[in-house]
């Protein structure tokens, strides 16, 4: 996976989502719970910042980062993570990671088919894929235009797109469901940048978040900002 596939545009917006207390704890929580050990090897891909790998290494589990972006590579060397590119494919099962996860990053990659086969070469026999994806291309916003998204998934999609990489779902949902609407307000308010309000994000995280976590386990077949996918290597 080389840096001319992806690489974001809008760090600003990533350095931004650090506020999302609610919202980032939710995410590293859907990975946390299929670690069964602190050794095992664990991949994040698209690391950013390293905000999850972060989260996930003071709760006693430090991830391998793989990251295209040069200053963000630099960034996350600093903090003591192993930064890899994955270029060379595993010469053993020992080498390959019995868990990987990655968070908005598939919507910024143009062969997203060939970046979800690539993972699951990477991924043990038995191991765990943890994908969250922004949903629903009627959610498009100058925002995504800001990041670099070439798109927003269906459900359905995303889980065609990881089985014909040769997983099987083991769980699907849309989430945030409030969200969803609080996107579709920011479309048609006509905020042409795409610039993150940090103040709206932690009123949201602190108060709305909570709720439509919530909500989701009614929605989640339904609708929501973003989806959630659990997969697993056969």
């Amino acid at each position: 996976m080389t840096s001319s596939e992806f690489a974001y545009t809008g760090c600003d917006n990533l350095e931004a989502m650090t506020e999302a207390v609610n919202y980032n704890r939710f995410l590293i929580d859907c990975v946390d719970k299929h670690v069964t050990s602190p050794q095992e090897r664990i991949l994040d891909f698209g690391a950013g910042r390293g905000t999850y790998a972060d989260m996930l290494a003071q709760r006693g589990t430090k991830p391998d980062c793989l990251e295209p972006d040069g200053e963000l590579q630099q960034l996350l060397e600093s903090k003591g993570y192993h930064v890899v590119d994955c270029e060379t494919p595993p010469a053993s099962e020992a080498e390959m990671y019995s868990l990987i996860y990655s968070f908005n990053v598939f919507e910024h990659i143009k062969n997203d088919q060939e970046a979800s086969e690539h993972l699951t070469s990477l991924l043990r026999p038995g191991g765990t894929m943890v994908i969250y994806v922004p949903a629903l291309e009627v959610l498009f916003t100058s925002m995504d235009t800001k990041v670099g998204h070439y798109r927003r998934y269906r459900r359905t999609q995303l889980n065609r797109i990881l089985r014909n990489a040769g997983l099987e779902i083991v769980e699907s949902r849309y989430c945030d469901p409030i969200g969803f609407f609080a996107t579709l307000a920011y479309k048609f308010a006509g905020n042409d940048d795409g610039t993150i309000n940090t103040r709206a994000l932690k009123l949201y995280d602190r108060a709305v978040f909570p709720l439509s976590k919530a909500l989701q386990r009614v929605t989640g077949k339904m609708f929501g900002k973003n989806i959630l996918v659990v997969a697993t290597k056969p």
